[in-house]
């Protein structure tokens, strides 16, 4: 009897991925996003909402007397109140008719009158003509099976991680575009893993949908902390992007009055001009040269240095360090380049942060992480008041991790749980007195700052981790003998061979 082959099940984010994508149609992806991420969120609020209702109208216990349609019951437990147009079972409803793109529209409208947090958020795209009426019923349909009776954390934590996997194929089916609101989830993984923002304020001024915010809060989840503890400050130039952010952290219950958008951006318009972070963990936009710096030659903020009008990679050190609370850390994406460039004295300010202790580890990334670039990429980690109690002040980790990590596809690579750990492992043993850190040759190194000025302030790791030892057990006397005797014996072979067949010519009569 034929064995039955064991057929793994695919996880729900990814059968509904495919199934949400087979009624894109002729939609792009940089459109069809608002259409289905909106609806997750939407789906996500009417969930928690349907929950709430359904204690109030129990009237038990502390709930006796409530009113189910009282717009304060909801906001007194932290959810968004949903007007009967808007709930979902309503939606669902009128699914299979031909008007649900203005149902939904008109639904997207009521939330936003009805919530001020969200308002100028959700999107109000389904009445549009390229967007097929029976493909948007099809997709309420499909998405009416996400969480189906659970509670409301249980319905959070599984939009939750729909919406973000959802973010990360997006960004994929947009290729380059997509880079500009997504961060890859290893790399924040990374940053996260190595900041350890446990508690305090978390900043990032250029946060495109938010996902060093939801990473930072899972982090503390993880580890049992309290995710209380941590307040979030953002700040995006994109609205469209704002708006992924919005809803991104309200389907994980976040806080997000903090996050502001304008479109002048963090230089020109700082929404937190104040604020003294305890941890500053972003990704900007690599090599900008339209950043306004010929309107900002004198600003407070430039400490180390003036930036060069025509790049803004020191520009956004210098905003970071500026935020920074007097024991703050700093964690960051920057263009390679950043490492090395002395173009309109950033090699001057890369010199005045060695001098000053600032600069923590760099990490070199492997090529093709990122969506939206090819340019190689480094993380750098900054830190105030790397004072006397840290045996290693005076010192800056160098870690090589060009070689890690893993192709996903064609030109998508992205670091494993393992090279993750890997990485923040030696980051940490190497921070902590008591850890057990070894340098390694072609991987990492923990540099005098002394040897970086020898060096001239290059802060590009392979400079200083060198190149990995290889295991030598050659013995060039064996193998030569070894390769001599084959000789010989073939040439024996071939010798004798030969003799055979003039031996058999010599018989052969003509």
């Amino acid at each position: 009897m034929a064995k039955k082959k064991t057929v793994q099940k695919e996880s729900l984010e990814k059968q509904l991925w495919k199934s949400a994508d087979k009624l894109r149609k002729n939609i792009d992806a940089a459109e069809y996003k608002h259409v289905v991420l909106g609806l997750i969120f939407l789906k996500y609020i009417s969930d928690a909402f349907e929950e709430l209702y359904a204690t109030l109208k129990a009237g038990e216990g502390e709930y006796e007397g409530a009113d189910p349609e009282d717009k304060d019951e909801y906001q007194a437990e932290n959810v968004f109140f949903v007007p009967q147009d808007a709930r979902w079972s309503h939606l669902q409803a009128h699914a299979k008719q031909p008007t649900i793109g203005k149902t939904v529209d008109a639904a997207m409208d009521s939330i936003e009158k009805e919530n001020a947090s969200l308002k100028g958020v959700l999107p109000k795209v389904y009445a549009r003509q390229n967007l097929d009426p029976t493909s948007l019923g099809e997709l309420i349909d499909l998405m009416s099976n996400i969480a189906l009776g659970d509670a409301k954390s249980r319905s959070a934590d599984v939009l939750g991680h729909v919406f973000e996997y959802f973010l990360g194929e997006f960004a994929l089916a947009e290729g380059k575009k997509g880079g500009q609101f997504y961060t890859p989830r290893s790399v924040v993984e990374l940053l996260i893993e190595m900041l350890e923002p446990y508690k305090g304020r978390v900043l990032d001024p250029c946060c495109g949908s938010g996902g060093m915010f939801v990473q930072s809060e899972k982090f503390v989840l993880e580890h049992q902390g309290r995710i209380n503890d941590i307040s979030i400050y953002g700040q995006e130039s994109n609205q469209t992007t704002w708006r992924l952010a919005k809803m991104n952290l309200a389907i994980r219950g976040i806080d997000s009055s903090q996050v502001k958008w304008n479109n002048e951006g963090s230089f020109l318009n700082d929404a937190h001009k104040d604020l003294k972070a305890d941890y500053i963990i972003a990704n900007p936009p690599f090599n900008v040269s339209d950043w306004s710096g010929d309107l900002l030659r004198k600003d407070g903020r430039w400490q180390y240095g003036t930036p060069p009008t025509g790049n803004a990679n020191y520009a956004w050190i210098q905003h970071f360090i500026y935020h920074l609370a007097p024991s703050g850390q700093a964690g960051f994406v920057l263009a390679k380049g950043a490492l090395t460039s002395k173009t309109s004295g950033e090699g001057e300010i890369r010199k005045a942060l060695v001098e000053a202790g600032l600069i923590d580890c760099i990490v070199n990334l492997p090529a093709k992480l990122f969506l939206n670039t090819q340019i190689p990429a480094s993380l750098w980690f900054i830190r105030r008041g790397n004072g006397l109690s840290l045996p290693n002040k005076n010192e800056i980790l160098f870690i090589d991790a060009r070689n890690m990590g893993h192709l996903i596809n064609r030109r998508t690579r992205e670091l494993s749980k393992e090279d993750v750990s890997t990485i923040a492992d030696t980051y940490h043993n190497w921070r902590n007195p008591e850890g057990d850190y070894k340098d390694i040759k072609g991987f990492c190194n923990a540099a005098p700052t002394e040897r970086v000025k020898a060096l001239d302030y290059v802060l590009t790791p392979g400079r200083y981790v060198g190149l990995a030892e290889v295991e030598d057990d050659f013995d060039f006397s064996e193998r030569f003998n070894s390769l001599k005797s084959e000789f010989e014996a073939q040439l024996k072979e071939e010798t004798e061979l030969n003799q055979r067949i003039l031996e058999n010519l010599a018989k052969v009569k003509i």
